[in-house]
């Protein structure tokens, strides 16, 4: 029900805003793209567990840069049409690509706790 829910907003959200698609876009492949970067840091297993902080602040970093040079790209292009959709559209799309990027750790951890059962 939950994806139903955003598929249908994201739908609805991106015709609603068919005047500046190009901005709807620049906000949807920003976000995902901080948000994945910013997980893919953050959540990196190491050995070290004194180096949890600093993988924190190497994941926030990235989604900083990436925002503020996907955003600089897009007003050099003149993709940014309307900064109030792209806003939306990266506010939006940062909330959905967080909540994906969980339901998937969490899907893959139930996979390997069954994994880890049938062998053990």
């Amino acid at each position: 029900m939950k994806l139903l829910l955003v598929l249908m907003t994201s739908v609805s959200a991106g015709v609603a805003s068919g005047d500046h698609f190009h901005s709807f876009l620049l906000g949807l492949g920003v976000a995902t793209l901080a948000v994945g970067c910013c997980h893919w840091f953050a959540f990196r297993s190491s050995k070290f567990p004194e180096l949890a902080l600093f993988l924190l602040i190497c994941g926030l970093l990235a989604k900083i840069a990436i925002t503020v040079v996907g955003v600089m790209w897009g007003l050099s292009h003149d993709l940014i049409t309307s900064p109030l959709v792209f806003a939306l559209s990266y506010l939006f799309f940062s909330i959905v690509a967080t909540y994906v990027w969980f339901r998937y750790q969490e899907y893959l951890l139930t996979i390997k706790q069954k994994v880890r059962e049938k062998l053990a």
